[in-house]
């Protein structure tokens, strides 16, 4: 700071004072909405964790069991359909979750599903195909919108429009850890769990199993998806709230460092001043 002024370096920290105002705001408001999401993960499990216990018991309790969505097929592309956020100011959210769907989609021939405004204009600008972009927006996105998303996909799937659909998201581990994860949804030959040998099961499904199968995968899509949107949304506020507390933190340290620059740029300028004072007086 040699060379500048006492007024300078007092604009320097009533900026940095103003910058610190801002984040420890934001980390407030990330801090409240971290709590609502955390409610809103907690809340999408059990409905989820039901609906995959009913078609793992429907594929493990018919010998001759068959549907379109357990089989894999080669005709197609695969669709990769990947939430991010609508801003950043949230450390690495963004551009861990958008690396590893690049790294999922090397070597293949992929369309996208973008959920979230960076994510949409970052494969823009990659020239990577788009399924739609009606859902470029992450924060408005419904449970409705999820469900949506389920039906058509699972038609494009039943079309032999895609061969393979994967879900890119980024986990809530904690508030301090969040890990970007890659979830195949179909086919679900690998994603069932098989039932032990001479369990024998007493559900009756009507019409017939594989109808009913057929009807309960888009709601368990669905239900896959909202629950990899609350998980993302969490993991969002929960890096936003670190990364404007760790800006909080770097504000603080530079206004100390700032006042103990402008403490010395100030004694100097009075003892200078002194110092001519009593030159003066002397000649």
């Amino acid at each position: 700071m040699a060379g500048v002024s006492t007024k300078d370096i007092k604009n320097r920290i009533r900026s940095m004072e103003s910058t610190k105002q801002i984040t420890k705001a934001m980390e407030m408001v990330a801090a409240s909405k971290l709590r609502q999401a955390q409610n809103r993960v907690l809340a999408s499990r059990p409905y989820f964790e039901i609906l995959y216990g009913a078609i793992s018991d429907i594929a493990a309790s018919n010998r001759d069991f068959s549907s379109p969505y357990l089989k894999p097929h080669k005709d197609g592309k695969s669709l990769f359909i990947v939430i991010a956020g609508d801003r950043g100011l949230a450390g690495g959210y963004n551009s861990n979750v958008l690396k590893l769907s690049l790294q999922q989609m090397e070597g293949k021939d992929s369309v996208v599903l973008p959920i979230g405004k960076k994510a949409l204009d970052y494969f823009r600008s990659h020239n990577i195909p788009c399924h739609t972009e009606a859902y470029a927006e992450a924060a408005v996105l419904a449970v409705g919108d999820c469900f949506s998303i389920a039906k058509d996909i699972s038609k494009a799937f039943l079309k032999h429009q895609y061969h393979e659909i994967y879900v890119v998201y980024t986990d809530f581990i904690s508030v301090l850890s969040q890990s970007p994860s890659a979830m195949k949804l179909l086919p679900l030959e690998n994603t069932l769990g098989t039932r032990a040998e001479g369990v024998h099961m007493d559900t009756v499904y009507e019409p017939s199993a594989e109808e009913a199968f057929a009807a309960i995968i888009p709601e368990y899509l669905g239900g896959v998806l909202y629950g990899a949107l609350c998980e993302s949304r969490c993991a969002e506020q929960a890096a936003r709230r670190t990364a404007m507390d760790s800006a909080t933190q770097n504000a603080e340290e530079m206004i100390d460092d700032l006042t103990l620059k402008y403490n010395r740029a100030r004694q100097a300028a009075i003892t200078q001043e002194i110092t001519e004072i009593v030159a003066g007086s002397d000649a």
